[in-house]
Parts: structure tokens; C-alpha cells; sequence
């Protein structure tokens, strides 16, 4: 005989005196349709934060040869945007979910059968999941790294484990509905008069209020923070980290010159950038000036969700490399004049390399390149992630 399938004895007096008293539990939220509900709508922000995740992480990881697109130059900035608000619109949502199937967690006999016990059991890792991406994202967003794992790596794999744990958590309250079927089943006449039932008097919000007081969170804090991606609605940046046109030059700065410790070497006038390849050479940047200006104007994108606007002069890529013999399928390192740090290279694939929009800038909106925005020369290419956008550049090298 399964031992899942043996009666369980009577909860202990301790727990019958407390949560598993039968008055325990009486707000009306405490609902199967309310929790439903909030799970879909959860379901549905965690996924599109977990898609657009998967974009930024590909993006900056590219899986075996393949190249990114270049084009449409707002793609990253839109998923990134979207990724950013997804995931905080989920706080709100998770809190109240948690909240309205707390009860559950007190259920006796606390496993009935194989599939609820899986079903419990998925929730472990999906609870910490969700709590660990969303504390961890907010974190990340507000620069504030009091954790000593690598963000991006962890991030990336807890996500996995979450979504896995949420798939198992579908596929077994699946198989508990199957098993009741028979025993629940009611005609279409009783199911109507159930739902258009109405709720019992009492104080308290109602299903609907509590439905609406959450959704309505979920919709502030989403409109609040998007204007930090979407052109033209900057003032709507309440509660973001940052805003969108807050910096030198008007563009927000991640990674000051001084914490990369490039300060006196970026200002040095012996700077040289070398373009290595079948025929290398080297400009000084009163050379680099002179080769002439072309212009782009693109969004710079962060991982932390913002972007800003910009106008950016300086020299195409494309014709450094054909300067060099560089072949137009090879791909480019860009090498920052930073001693260490994970992005202090970054790799160009063809894609990139070879817009016309994509620059080696020494000007900004108009302006000599400010040493935070990366002088005397910066990587700037369309729809790329901002940590790829290598600034306080020395050198290119074919690969």
C-alpha cells in the first residue's frame, strides 16, 4: 500500500489551538478564484521579465557563432525596458499571491497523495526563486551590491531553476485537478450560480477591491518606472533609480572614470589607438580627430533598464577596419583602457562591425567626449547593451 495514500493522524493540539483551528482563516481572500487569479496574472509578468531576460543575456552572451542583429537600433531598449518593468511589477503581485495562499501552507494532512506532494514540494524552489530574482533584481537596478556572488551568472541560472520549478508546480496542480474531476464535477447551470453569487456581507475588502488594489499597484509601479526606457515621458520616473537625461553631457553614468581607475591614463596626450590587423597602424587623437566625423544618433541602453537618447560623433568602425585590411566577416576586439573588470573588452561581430552606424565616438551632443562617457574614445553601435558599448578605448584587434 502507498504510504502517501494511509490516513494521517489528527494534527497536534498545538496546531489545532492555532492556525489549523477552524476559525483561523475567515478574510473572504483568502480564495481559490482570488489566488488563481493573481497567479495568472504573476505567470504572465514572470514570464515576460524571464523572455526579455534570456534577450539581455544572449545579447551580451552570444550561444556558438551566432551574430546579434544591429537592427531595429530601439530592439534592446525595449526588451530590456520591458524586462525591468515586467519584474517589478511582479512585487506586488507575488506579495499578494503569497498572501491569499498562506492557509495552504497550515493544510492537513499536509501531503494526500504523489501529486501533491510534488506539488508542495515544487513550491519550495519557486518561492525562493521568485523572492531571490525580484530582491536581487531591485538590488542590481539600484547599484547597490552588498552580495559577493557575480549578479549577471546568478541571476541568469536562478531564473532557470524558478521557471523549471514553476513548470513542475503547473504539471502537478494539473494532475491533483484530474484526480478530483470526477468528485467536483458540477453541472453548468450550478458552476453559473456559483460564480454570480453574491459575496457574503462582512468587513474587509471585497474580492474585487482586493483584485483591483493590486492591480492598480502593479500598474503604478510599472507607469512610474517606465519612463526611465520610453522616449519622450521622462518626468514619470517617480519611483525609478535613475533618470534618463540625469548626467554629464544629459546621459546617466554606471561606471565613473575613477572607479575604473583610467583617470590620468585617458587624459595622457601621448594616447595612441591601435587597429590591429593585416595592416596595422596607430592614430594619435589629434589624427583620430582629423579623419573626418560621422554622426549617430542612438540610445545608449543599460542592463538596469534605463536608456538615453544621444548624439554621437566620431569615426565609423567600418572604416578603421578597411584601414587595416580587416575582411568584413571577421570579427573585432574593442579594448578599454581599463587594467581590469568583465567588460573591459568586448567582442564586435560583423553585424555590429560593419554599420554605418556603429562609431568609435569622441563626441557627445555636441560636445568634446566627457572622460565618464568614456574619452577620448568610446564604442557606441545600435541595439547593443550598454556594458558592450566599451568606453576610454585604446585599441581594436581583428580575432
Amino acid at each position: 500500500m502507498n504510504l502517501l495514500d494511509r490516513s494521517f493522524p489528527s494534527p497536534p493540539e498545538r496546531l489545532r489551538r492555532g492556525p489549523l483551528r477552524g476559525d483561523a482563516f475567515t478574510s473572504r481572500l483568502h480564495d481559490p478564484r482570488v489566488a488563481s487569479l493573481l497567479g495568472l496574472w504573476l505567470g504572465v509578468a514572470f514570464l515576460t521579465a524571464f523572455l526579455t531576460g534570456l534577450v539581455s543575456h544572449f545579447m551580451q552572451h552570444p550561444p556558438g557563432q551566432f551574430a546579434w542583429w544591429s537592427r531595429p537600433v530601439w530592439f534592446y531598449r525595449l526588451t530590456q525596458g520591458v524586462h525591468v518593468a515586467a519584474g517589478l511589477a511582479c512585487v506586488p503581485l507575488l506579495l499578494a499571491k503569497l498572501w491569499t495562499v498562506y492557509p495552504r501552507l497550515w493544510e492537513w494532512p499536509p501531503v494526500r497523495n504523489a501529486a501533491h506532494a510534488l506539488e508542495r514540494i515544487s513550491i519550495v524552489p519557486l518561492i525562493a526563486g521568485a523572492l531571490f530574482q525580484l530582491a536581487t533584481g531591485i538590488a542590481n537596478i539600484a547599484q547597490w551590491y552588498q552580495f559577493r556572488f557575480f549578479f549577471t551568472v546568478t541571476h541568469y541560472w536562478v531564473a532557470w531553476i524558478t521557471i523549471g520549478a514553476l513548470v513542475v508546480h503547473v504539471a502537478a496542480k494539473l494532475a491533483v485537478v484530474r484526480a478530483n474531476v470526477g468528485r467536483r464535477r458540477a453541472s453548468r447551470a450550478q458552476l453559473t450560480d456559483r460564480v454570480s453569487e453574491p459575496e457574503p456581507p462582512g468587513e474587509g475588502l471585497s474580492r474585487r477591491g482586493f483584485g483591483i488594489a493590486v492591480g492598480t499597484a502593479a500598474g503604478v509601479i510599472t507607469v512610474s518606472t517606465a519612463g526611465q526606457f520610453v522616449p519622450g515621458v521622462g518626468g514619470t520616473v517617480l519611483l525609478s533609480p535613475r533618470s534618463p537625461t540625469l548626467g554629464p553631457q544629459g546621459v546617466p553614468v554606471n561606471r565613473t572614470a575613477a572607479a575604473a581607475g583610467v583617470v590620468g591614463i585617458a587624459r595622457d596626450p601621448g594616447y595612441r589607438l591601435e587597429v590591429v590587423g593585416p595592416r596595422p597602424f596607430t592614430l594619435t587623437l589629434a589624427e583620430l580627430h582629423d579623419l573626418g566625423r560621422a554622426t549617430s544618433r542612438l540610445p545608449i541602453t543599460c542592463v538596469e533598464g534605463w536608456s538615453a537618447d544621444a548624439t554621437w560623433d566620431g569615426v565609423r568602425l567600418r572604416d578603421l577596419l578597411d584601414r587595416a585590411g580587416i575582411p568584413a566577416d571577421a570579427s573585432v576586439r574593442a579594448e578599454s583602457l581599463e587594467a581590469r573588470g568583465g567588460y573591459r573588452t568586448s567582442e564586435v561581430a560583423p553585424p555590429h562591425a560593419r554599420d554605418h552606424l556603429t562609431l568609435l565616438a569622441t563626441r557627445l551632443n555636441g560636445e568634446l567626449l566627457d572622460i565618464e562617457h568614456g574619452y577620448p574614445a568610446r564604442l557606441i553601435a545600435p541595439n547593443r547593451p550598454g556594458v558592450l558599448q566599451t568606453k576610454w578605448v585604446h585599441r581594436v584587434v581583428m580575432l
